[in-house]
């Protein structure tokens, strides 16, 4: 089964993408202003920043044309 490259499934996972990743980045920023629970919303920010960092990793089908990200098989 390939991803697709193109089209609403791509688009979809690209907002996700960016709503995780910006969300991470404003309560990242918001732990900056708050007085208590500053050291939770930060890692809170920075687990969401990085969730969203490795679910586009993860995303088979890319420019890179692996079909399993994570098992670490290069593939022509």
């Amino acid at each position: 089964m390939t991803a697709a490259t193109t089209g609403d499934p791509v688009i979809l996972s690209f907002i996700f993408f960016m709503i995780l990743f910006l969300g991470g980045i404003y309560l990242m920023g918001l732990a900056q202003t708050l007085e208590d629970f500053q050291a939770i919303i930060f890692c809170g920010g920075l687990l969401l920043t990085t969730l969203s960092l490795a679910f586009m990793m993860r995303q088979g089908g890319t420019a890179t044309k692996r079909s399993n990200n994570w098992a670490g098989k290069a593939t022509d």
